[in-house]
């Protein structure tokens, strides 16, 4: 039976395409969402159609519960049940905690936090009643150890983990895992905007292995949790940063 994966926020070119393309190569029925305010949601399914991936996309807010509702209501009726969902949708709204205002804690928080409760509230059921699923939640080597000017991001990313082993322990006889994946520095459009200077000067020097990651090396992880063969992988946080961050 092919599985239908879930992925969101999976579109831009960043960490979340990577995610829709392996698991996809690996023969999953790949879905994504994307923001009702994108206006290049068509373009980007075309871009990968063009690639021969036909993945399909649903208009949804991750921050809002009706939302979500409504979206995988309509992945449901349209595709099937959801067996692998992965939380990936996220900002950033960075500035020292002097300078945030409550909209740049409460922004974060929603879109980052919120949205896990809200997407896996609408699958989790039927994975138990099927019994099978895998939920992976995309956090960040930040919400391990913090960093400067994001406690908003620092704290949504802290949570994540938190849901995960809670959630883990009480669908662990039921067929479903729940884990954490916690990525470094990735290579992503937006790591890549930074300057030059700063990434040689400030950044690679806090990794051992003195390279950015690959998306597809977060892919292959995520793929990886979301086969047979990670049944007992369950409540965990995956490293994936190159050294950065030990414990």
């Amino acid at each position: 039976m092919q599985c239908i994966a879930l992925v969101t926020g999976g579109m831009g070119g960043g960490l979340g395409e990577a995610l829709c393309i392996k698991l996809a190569a690996l023969g999953n029925r790949v879905v994504t969402t994307f923001s009702p305010s994108n206006m290049k949601a068509k373009d980007w399914l075309k871009s990968m159609r063009d690639q021969g991936y036909s993945f399909n996309a649903y208009p949804c807010d991750v921050a809002n519960l009706n939302s979500c509702r409504e979206c995988v209501g309509m992945i449901e009726n349209d595709l099937g049940p959801v067996n692998v969902l992965v939380n990936n949708a996220g900002i950033t709204r960075d500035m020292t905690f002097k300078k945030m205002t409550a909209e740049d804690w409460d922004l974060v928080i929603r879109t980052n936090l919120y949205s896990v409760f809200n997407m896996t509230k609408q699958v989790m059921d039927g994975m138990v009643e099927r019994g099978w699923g895998r939920v992976i939640n995309i956090s960040s080597a930040v919400g391990q150890k913090g960093a400067y000017g994001q406690t908003n991001y620092s704290a949504s990313k802290a949570g994540m983990h938190g849901f995960t082993k809670a959630l883990a322990l009480e669908v662990a006889t039921k067929g479903v895992t729940v884990n954490t994946v916690s990525p470094g520095y990735i290579g992503t459009r937006m790591v890549k905007a930074i300057p030059q200077n700063i990434l040689e000067s400030k950044i690679l020097p806090q990794i051992p292995l003195s390279r950015l990651g690959n998306p597809e090396e977060v892919a292959g992880l995520v793929a990886y949790l979301a086969s047979d063969e990670a049944a007992f992988v369950h409540g965990a946080n995956i490293s994936i940063n190159g050294g950065q961050h030990m414990f």
